[in-house]
């Protein structure tokens, strides 16, 4: 069986080291701290959490629960282990920080099968199996060994997020489906209208907003093409006006005039079930975008599915280099995942790691494999890595959006947003169960976190007499609505 070399003891290399050495390939671990440091790590420990401690929503239902629970019933070692750390943290999963790297770190060290080299990997090895799992901060040699593979306009240094909102919560009644000029089809974009007074509302909140503090790292001399708009707002009044709200070639049907300012959202997919903000790319806190950004008619009660972000964040164009078991297309020796490859947060990096590390542990023993189905967080995570627009690419997080649409519902459920969640976190787990049991052919046990899940009817919030036996709340003609948000 082929050993293999994985470059980063991060979420996503210290996941895939131990689904790989669980399944009897053995793994060389390479991380160069503390040989070589970098601004961001404070410690020489694997799998550190280098901003916040918590890994998101906990609460049966989320999109963010969905995924965690599929990693728990797949035998993942982070989420033992963070279930372990836990810390109070209301709805949310968060961690004892010092607890669970140090926690990682002894595992990994102490199983016979992984070595852990500190030591940086500068270059591909020339023979076995390589994941590179570095992360946003990944070296300047191995980068470029990188970009000598994959071509430099398919690795990305620095990342513009626009926000994206939940078509459900976008009040139709105050925005309008028109495309500029009339150009494309007639409702590629809803345009959300701002007079005089409704734009100088917003460009004052704008200009006094709250922005992210950068980390020492970060370089935010921003590119003049990719400018976050608090930024535009402090170069003047209408220079929003000539930028991402221009009104130029957009009328509103209802009075026929052209508005003071228009906000245009765009549809992230063919079902339209989310737009995102065009060039609303910013470095404003959080709670700060809410604010701000339900000022805007048409969002004034918005649900975010995500905020808008920039950072330095080093990712490879997935869609266009990696297949759906995130192997690079051109070399299929080499997987990436992590950060790198295009998603965001602390459990999505887990899970991508445990992914890379099931299809490496596959590959290594000459056995097929097939990801998850799509029905699956974990399933839907890889397909939008793998299958996502290369010329748009953008990291993203787990959420609903990226899980394939609900056939064929009765109507009391297809109207009901929070009862669709429910069924579609059933129906996830259910397929994940069968894609489990066919990656354990020949008498290989199934992950036992699985086994006891199925076997007993419980999950890992069973204890809650108001969860069902998937660990989800009750569905509403059973009890009242009660599915978390996501």
């Amino acid at each position: 069986m082929n050993a293999v070399t994985i470059a980063g003891g991060g979420l996503a290399g210290s996941e895939a080291a131990w689904q790989l050495a669980v399944r009897g390939v053995s793994v060389t671990l390479c991380e160069m701290r503390p040989v070589r440091s970098t601004p961001a790590h404070k410690t020489d420990r694997l799998a550190e959490l280098v901003c916040s401690n918590s890994l998101k929503s906990n609460t049966p239902g989320a999109a963010s629960w969905l995924l965690k629970e599929e990693l728990r019933r797949s035998g993942s070692l982070l989420m033992r282990i963070a279930g372990e750390c836990a810390v109070p943290g209301g709805a949310a999963l968060a961690v004892d920080r010092e607890r669970f790297s140090e926690s990682v770190t002894r595992t990994l060290a102490e199983h016979p099968l992984i070595t852990l080299r500190r030591e940086e990997l500068r270059e591909f090895p020339s023979e076995g199996l390589v994941l590179i799992a570095t992360g946003p901060l990944t070296s300047d040699a191995l980068a470029c060994s990188l970009q000598s593979v994959t071509g430099s306009e398919n690795l990305a240094f620095y990342d513009a997020i626009s926000p994206i909102v939940d078509a459900e919560t976008v009040n139709r009644d105050r925005v309008f489906p028109a495309s500029r000029y009339g150009k494309g089809g007639s409702d590629d974009y809803l345009n959300c209208p701002l007079n005089e007074s409704e734009y100088g509302d917003f460009y004052e909140a704008l200009r006094g907003a709250e922005t992210v503090q950068a980390h020492e790292f970060e370089d935010l001399n921003y590119f003049e093409a990719c400018l976050p708009v608090e930024e535009l707002a402090r170069r003047g009044y209408d220079t929003l006006r000539f930028g991402p709200m221009k009104p130029v070639g957009l009328a509103d049907p209802r009075n026929g005039k052209q508005p003071f300012a228009v906000v245009q959202l765009r549809a992230e997919n063919l079902r339209s079930s989310s737009y995102n903000l065009v060039g609303f790319q910013n470095h404003l806190r959080f709670p700060e975008q809410a604010r701000i950004l339900r000022k805007i008619p048409g969002l004034e009660h918005a649900e975010f599915l995500r905020f808008g972000q920039i950072h330095r964040n080093t990712y490879v164009n997935a869609p266009r280099l990696l297949d759906a078991q995130l192997r690079l297309r051109a070399v299929p020796t080499v997987f990436v995942s992590g950060q790198l490859c295009g998603v965001e947060g602390y459990v999505e990096c887990i899970a991508t790691g445990f992914l890379a590390g099931v299809a490496l542990a596959q590959q290594a023993a000459a056995r097929d494999y097939t990801p998850p189905p799509r029905a699956t967080a974990l399933g839907s995570l890889v397909h939008y890595t793998s299958h996502a627009d290369p010329g748009n690419y953008q990291p993203a997080n787990i959420s609903f959006d990226l899980l394939p649409p609900l056939e064929d519902l009765p109507r009391a459920i297809a109207r009901n947003r929070r009862a669709r969640r429910v069924r579609q976190c059933e129906m996830a787990l259910a397929e994940l169960g069968i894609w489990l049991r066919g990656l354990c052919p020949d008498g290989v046990k199934l992950p036992e976190a699985f086994v006891q899940r199925t076997e007993t009817g419980q999950s890992c919030h069973s204890e809650r007499s108001e969860e069902s036996s998937s660990g989800l709340p009750r569905r509403d003609s059973e009890r009242g609505s009660s599915l978390g948000s996501e």
